[in-house]
């Protein structure tokens, strides 16, 4: 029950900062952000918020910055859409995803290389010994006879 109402903080809060953020900040050094993930802790006083910036490292950076000084003003902006008590304190962190999902690519790249390599080799590869080394039953008996 406590991690549903979470988890529909979560979203709510996700949507809403979307919404902001959509409608731009007074902000130069914001970039094109992205909301990505809303975690709400279990006393839904804390949200931690995921975010991925489309560009450069610089462009990162100084999107992280614009966040952080908006925090406030988001975090007002989020009480005036929600209906709860007390409005969760926001922390910006930026989402490693992307990132992660990057390197996937190039391990998963890398692997497929690796394993056309292999059949290559197999292709041309030629058995030690007879292609079925295994005596099979049916043999067996007529070696009986």
């Amino acid at each position: 029950m406590a991690g549903e109402r979470q988890a529909r903080l979560g979203d709510r809060i996700r949507v809403v900062l979307a919404e902001r953020l959509e409608k731009g900040l007074r902000d130069p050094r914001l970039g094109f952000v992205t909301i990505t993930d809303v975690r709400v802790t279990g006393d839904l006083q804390h949200a931690s918020v995921f975010y991925t910036v489309l560009g450069s490292d610089e462009e990162r950076e100084a999107s992280a910055q614009a966040l952080k000084s908006a925090t406030g003003m988001l975090r007002s902006e989020l009480g005036k859409h929600l209906n709860v008590r007390l409005t969760p304190s926001l922390e910006f962190i930026p989402d490693a995803l992307p990132d992660t999902a990057g390197h996937i690519a190039d391990l998963l790249r890398e692997a497929r290389e690796r394993d056309e390599a292999v059949a290559g080799i197999a292709a041309a590869a030629s058995y030690a010994g007879e292609a079925d080394p295994y005596v099979k039953p049916r043999e067996a008996d007529e070696d009986d006879d």
